[in-house]
């Protein structure tokens, strides 16, 4: 599993863009940058969207005072369900990122996938925010539970800033 120190591994995530879906790779986005990147097991699911979306859309700003250039939003959903869920959610109003990790590619990389068959979820991240600098993970927090959203809510990231 990635740690405080480690640079976040070559990944390819999608967003729609304006002539539809598009191949983004979170090092170039992290390149120079300094980055909020949460994850979430599912867009629309009910603490996803009730409590870790709107954490970020409320600090947003904060966020931006202390430098951080992007916040990211990564799922396991595809592309269309993250933008719609984005656009649900007020996120993409307010410039948050949504990423689709559809293959689990970034999530397998990093060591934070998880299966819950009961629920219908296979192939999804845990939950968790992370602080990324130039490509070095500076502050990570996880979550014990998926269902829970504390440690990796907007306000929590933005304390340890």
């Amino acid at each position: 599993m990635i740690s405080v120190g480690d640079k976040l591994p070559a990944a390819t995530l999608t967003r729609i863009g304006e002539n539809g879906p598009e191949q983004v790779e979170i090092s170039d986005l992290a390149q120079g940058r300094k980055l909020a990147i949460f994850a979430v097991p599912g867009a629309f699911t009910p603490t996803c969207h009730s409590a870790h979306v709107p954490s970020f859309i409320r600090t947003k700003d904060q966020f931006a005072a202390k430098g951080v250039d992007e916040i990211i939003c990564v799922s396991g959903n595809d592309p269309f369900v993250m933008k719609a869920w984005g656009e649900a959610t007020g996120a993409a109003e307010a410039g948050i990122s949504m990423l689709a990790d559809a293959e689990c590619a970034f999530t397998d990389a990093i060591g934070m996938r998880f299966d819950a068959p009961p629920a219908g979820l296979i192939g999804r991240s845990k939950r968790y925010a992370m602080i990324v600098e130039d490509g070095e993970v500076k502050i990570l927090h996880l979550e014990e539970s998926p269902g829970t959203c504390e440690v990796s809510a907007g306000e929590a990231l933005l304390d340890a800033l």
